[in-house]
């Protein structure tokens, strides 16, 4: 059934076709009032095959075809031809005017529709039957008050069809301009996603870069040190050169990463130490002097871990807590937990103040630069980890970010 809707819809022509064999076949219906033969039949026979083809083509050309049954109308009752079932057509233009027509032709189809009534009335000669005191039937004509509420009620069906399709012209320009509203929204919102995720992914490129450097320092220092040990300490040089080999895979790892992200042109800021894992009582001891509670606390067995997951550790704390502090409320508490597993690193934070929408995360971040779930997203996914936000039962907000590491030895 909806596709056969839909294949209605983008054929109007089907369906004005049917209703327009419905009218022809009510014109040619034989009126016994009517001589058989002569012009007076056969412009009702005329009258009959013009309207419905002009109703064929009504919503393709709504200007012409209106205008066309405006002028069928007027030769009708110039000729003094009687309306027959055709005369249904009419209320079909007037509404086809409002709806579909330029100004001019809404106007007219109006004024057509005043006008139906005095001119039917007019050329018909109405005239009302009674019968007198002798049991007579008399007719004389409409009394002026009599006249004008009859033509008023003859018009009164034009006017209903001229205002629902008025109504229908305004509800079609409205579903118009929501529908383009909503293209245009859609597509500012991808080219604001798409420019955070630009900005993030730039801003993460420079902070690896100050992994991937430290480690090759490390490297170099070992190397010089394992030549200068060389020929005294083996064990030591051996030594340096295990390290060396360590560092340099985790530096391979961090590069691969680097590799996949893009950078913008802005990359001339000066490189700093960026923070990890042991920085985040300093970043609690922040918050709470900025006026947010803030519990921390560590399971399983801590280790060093790779700087690109202490990074993205310190940077999911840091914009997670910024947006308790905007979106929580001001009563709000928040807990932070880091549980140090065999394979991976668990990170939560959880408040209880107000709670915050996918929104409110994507429209602040940490600093000002970051986009918040976006950017949490972004830094999740550049170590292979996990992100679930959302929510608490009761109450308040959860973002609990996983993040795979080696085995523990």
């Amino acid at each position: 059934m909806h596709r056969l809707n839909a294949w209605l819809r983008r054929h109007p022509m089907v369906v004005d076709a049917a209703w327009a064999s419905i009218v022809l076949f009510l014109g040619l219906l034989p009126d016994g009032s009517l001589p058989d033969t002569g012009w007076r039949h056969d412009s009702v026979i005329l009258v009959a095959v013009l309207l419905p083809l002009l109703m064929v083509f009504r919503r393709r050309f709504p200007d012409v075809t209106v205008a066309a049954a405006a002028g069928v109308a007027v030769g009708q009752v110039a000729a003094d031809v009687d309306p027959g079932g055709s005369s249904i057509a009419y209320l079909v233009f007037a509404y086809t005017g409002a709806a579909f027509g330029q100004k001019w032709t809404s106007r007219l189809a109006l004024l057509a529709g005043l006008a139906a009534g005095p001119l039917v009335f007019w050329r018909m000669h109405l005239v009302k039957t009674s019968t007198d005191h002798t049991g007579i039937y008399v007719s004389r004509p409409y009394g002026l008050g009599e006249a004008v509420l009859i033509t008023l009620l003859m018009s009164t069906p034009f006017i209903l069809c001229w205002a629902w399709g008025r109504l229908t012209r305004v509800r079609r320009a409205y579903l118009t301009e929501l529908e383009d509203r909503a293209a245009r929204l859609e597509r500012e919102r991808d080219a604001q996603s798409k420019v955070a995720v630009a900005a993030e992914r730039a801003r993460i490129a420079r902070e690896l870069h100050d992994v991937v450097a430290h480690n090759v320092s490390v490297m170099i220092v070992q190397a010089d040190g394992a030549a200068y040990v060389l020929d005294n300490s083996p064990a030591q040089a051996k030594e340096a050169l295990g390290t060396i080999a360590s560092t340099g895979r985790q530096a391979l790892v961090e590069m691969r990463r680097l590799l996949g992200v893009l950078r913008t042109a802005d990359t001339a800021e000066e490189y700093v130490p960026q923070p990890g894992v042991e920085e985040l009582p300093d970043l609690l001891e922040q918050v709470r002097t900025a006026g947010l509670a803030v519990d921390y606390a560590t399971s399983g067995h801590p280790r060093e871990l790779p700087r690109g997951v202490e990074l993205t550790v310190y940077r999911i704390v840091q914009e997670a807590l910024t947006n308790v502090r905007k979106h929580g409320g001001p009563d709000a508490h928040a807990r932070v937990a880091v549980d140090f597993g065999e394979r991976e690193l668990a990170v939560l934070v959880e408040d209880d103040g107000r709670g915050s929408t996918d929104e409110q995360l994507t429209a602040g971040g940490a600093d000002g630069l970051g986009h918040g779930l976006i950017g949490m997203r972004e830094r999740v996914g550049m170590v292979s980890g996990s992100l679930d936000v959302g929510p608490r039962p009761g109450g308040g907000f959860r973002i609990r970010a996983v993040l795979p590491l080696k085995a523990a030895h």
